[in-house]
């Protein structure tokens, strides 16, 4: 999805209206309750909230020049990296083996057996076309944000083919843009 972003890839920018403004943080509020406490600094009331509309139905969530959430046509609101590092419980986790790591970090998406081996776990409720954070054994960060091709249960189940939709991974084009001008 960002393995070669640039902000060239910007197609427009809109500063949003209140309306607009209050169904985005009601919709990120619904999908990561976590987040509640510190919402209004992340997306204060008062800032001017900027909807960056990119190729490939993609739009990023900007609030003074930092991208925070993205999305993917209309589908629901996902914390950029950087965001997801400063607050590390907001979303489900499924966790990859050390195997995975250097395929996720190239931009593959996740695999059913490298979720369900010896060094991967599955967080059992996460439900299919859920966003979810992928954790690398032994490490403390997440490494990547998927979007669920099918469910915890499923993927145990199955254990073949893709598990994970790899949307937003380290050093991939949005994690080297830390601000957008």
């Amino acid at each position: 999805m960002f393995i070669r972003f640039t902000s060239e890839d910007v197609s427009a920018q809109n500063q949003v209206k209140a309306s607009v403004q209050r169904r985005i943080r009601q919709s990120i509020a619904e999908e990561y309750p976590g987040l509640e406490p510190v919402l209004e600094d992340l997306l204060p009331k008062k800032s001017p909230l900027v909807v960056v509309k990119c190729q490939n139905h993609l739009n990023l969530v900007v609030v003074n020049n930092v991208p925070l959430f993205f999305n993917i046509r209309d589908g629901p609101y996902m914390p950029t990296l950087r965001l997801l590092h400063q607050y590390p419980n907001i979303m489900k986790k499924f966790q990859v083996d050390r195997g995975a790591i250097k395929f996720v970090f190239s931009g593959a998406n996740i695999m059913c057996p490298g979720l369900t081996s010896p060094g991967g776990v599955l967080d059992e409720e996460v439900e299919i076309e859920r966003p979810v954070a992928i954790m690398a054994e032994g490490k403390q960060h997440a490494l990547a944000i998927g979007f669920t091709k099918m469910s915890a249960k499923n993927i145990k189940a199955i254990n073949k083919g893709i598990g994970v939709d790899n949307l937003h991974y380290l050093n991939d084009g949005l994690w080297k843009m830390e601000t957008l001008d």
